[in-house]
């Protein structure tokens, strides 16, 4: 599995940021090869992607996420496998710093090949540079301002 770790400042405050990261359907307008987000609910999303003519789609479910913090996810159905979390940490009352961290399984053979030469790399650094353009030129709007907390087995389960 390959970490990728990335951050960019942006020129919003920390609730325009996070607001506007969680409209996960508006994906598509700042993230290279992602061609459809459908929220099925508070906590589930169901992606199509085309990286390198290979599409895929799958399921990712949030974890964890927290207002004006943090959204972490897992994927939990399809052929990708990844995990992932986005924060975010005010710098002043105009900007905010947003890092993404995502750990990726490259599946295929193009997806391996692209991984070897620094191109998932690549591609998170210009979709972080896309995002920040995207909320700074005023993006969508909306916000959801809800609380998801890490599900733990019951004990003894």
């Amino acid at each position: 599995m390959s970490t990728v770790k990335e951050t960019v400042d942006v020129n919003v405050p920390v609730r325009r940021a996070y607001d506007q990261w969680t409209q996960f359907e508006e994906f598509p307008r700042f993230m290279e090869g992602v061609e459809e987000v459908t929220q099925l609910d508070d906590r589930h999303n169901h992606w199509t992607t085309k990286i390198a003519g290979v599409k895929r789609e799958f399921d990712t479910e949030i974890v964890d996420q927290l207002v004006d913090d943090r959204v972490t996810w897992r994927t939990v159905g399809g052929e990708t496998q990844q995990r992932g979390s986005v924060r975010f940490e005010p710098l002043d009352d105009t900007h905010t710093r947003v890092e993404l961290t995502m750990d990726v399984e490259p599946t295929g053979m193009a997806e391996k090949g692209a991984d070897a030469v620094g191109v998932i790399d690549r591609r998170v650094k210009g979709d972080l540079h896309r995002f920040k353009e995207y909320v700074e030129n005023g993006g969508s709007g909306g916000s959801w301002h809800g609380r998801i907390r890490p599900e733990y087995p019951a004990a003894g389960h």
